[in-house]
């Protein structure tokens, strides 16, 4: 994928992280064959969930870091393209559920707790799921996650009102940072909550794999423009776009091991004071949407940071090339099918993370094990879970 070979990337501490990104279009078709086999359990599962109330049922995507952001990405393309006369999407990170519980969980709404983990062993996933247990009458789950022996796949595999939808076994990275684990759990809830067809599905999963494809293909090309060395990086996208900039800018963080700062924001919220953050050393992200509406905003963003000439470098990546004469780097696929943003948000991230590998090996880190001091972990560590004691209080 890189101008490097397979022997300079394992002596660079790159080889996994590399596999890793270029697995992901496999996968893809993997997962999808795997839905394919449990479209009808899984259907029955959400019909059985839907005879038990005449209301509308809540849905909470959660998950920690880059798990949460999976939520970040589809509960805003699912608030229009989802069963919305029988539910309601929300992201809500495990970390914020488990410090204030009382302040996300309702006990007395009908909640539909769909966990994202790639090992299912964060202490707080564990203590999300038991706290929803505690507090919520009339609660279940659908538990996402690519490991099957971890302890979210366990307690789902003997616990009632609780659905195991396991992913690839190669997409429980080993590597540092999520990459294939991401959107192999994307794409599942996509395919379990989006009210598209089939055979509209298998179109925008053909297309995303063509797409990366095509990242795979453009990746030496890529990192060759982005020569300019740059301190600052910033994504910026709308609607699930945004979403998606929140875990492009963590995976520069976290494979650079800090090295690089970055930020992350909506097209239109950057302006208000966040874009201080950009300086002659900054590399400036766009994700452009292909929503005619949205993608006014993306590109005013683009152009605005363009020529005020501030950053080092602005870039956008999406289908379309950009407009208004744009002057700066783009990414742009030659994929013919216009994709929706949350299935977009699969090869999009796929630059994104090819970036962020990038910028670390610029830095001198070591991909695969980028936390030197061995403080930040690939699956976290040293958390207290607090007991909860419910005095019924809201």
């Amino acid at each position: 994928m890189f101008p490097l070979t397979d022997q300079q990337l394992k002596e660079r501490g790159a080889q996994i992280t590399t596999a890793e990104i270029c697995q992901q279009p496999e996968l893809w078709q993997q997962l999808f064959s795997s839905y394919m086999k449990k479209k009808c359990d899984i259907q029955a599962f959400l019909d059985h969930l839907k005879k038990q109330t005449s209301d509308k049922i809540r849905v909470i995507f959660t998950g920690a870091g880059t798990s949460q952001y999976i939520g970040d990405v589809l509960a805003p393309y699912l608030r229009r393209k989802g069963e919305n006369q029988r539910f309601t999407f929300e992201s809500i990170g495990t970390t914020d559920i488990v410090a204030a519980p009382l302040a996300y969980l309702n006990p007395d709404e009908v909640t539909l707790l769909v966990s994202f983990a790639r090992s299912g062993n964060s202490p707080e996933s564990v203590a999300t799921v038991q706290l929803a247990n505690q507090l919520v009458k009339h609660i279940y789950h659908l538990t996402i996650t690519c490991a099957a022996d971890g302890q979210l796949a366990q307690i789902a595999e003997t616990a009632a009102d609780n659905f195991l939808f396991l992913m690839p076994v190669q997409s429980n990275d080993q590597g540092f940072a999520m990459t294939s684990s991401f959107t192999c759990m994307a794409l599942a809830g996509l395919l379990v909550f989006d009210l598209a067809d089939v055979k509209t599905k298998e179109q925008y999963i053909s297309a995303i794999c063509r797409m990366g494809a095509e990242v795979i293909e453009k990746a030496a090309d890529l990192v060759k423009q982005l020569a300019t060395a740059y301190q600052r990086i910033v994504y910026l996208g709308s609607g699930s776009l945004a979403g998606l900039a929140r875990e492009a800018q963590l995976k520069v963080l976290e494979l650079t091991a800090g090295k690089i700062a970055t930020a992350f924001d909506s097209s239109m919220g950057f302006r208000h004071g966040p874009k201080s953050f950009v300086d002659e050393t900054t590399l400036v992200v766009v994700f452009t949407s292909n929503d005619v509406y949205t993608r006014q905003y993306d590109l005013d963003i683009l152009n605005e940071i363009d020529s005020d000439q501030i950053a080092a470098t602005v870039m956008s990546v999406g289908q379309e090339e950009p407009a208004n004469n744009f002057t700066g780097m783009h990414f742009t696929f030659s994929e013919g099918v216009l994709l929706p943003e949350s299935y977009l948000a699969l090869p999009d991230v796929m630059v994104a993370q090819v970036i962020a590998l990038h910028s670390s090996l610029q830095v001198g880190n070591t991909p695969d094990t980028p936390s030197p001091s061995g403080t930040v972990n690939r699956v976290v560590k040293g958390v207290s879970i607090h007991t909860f004691q419910n005095n019924g209080q809201r």
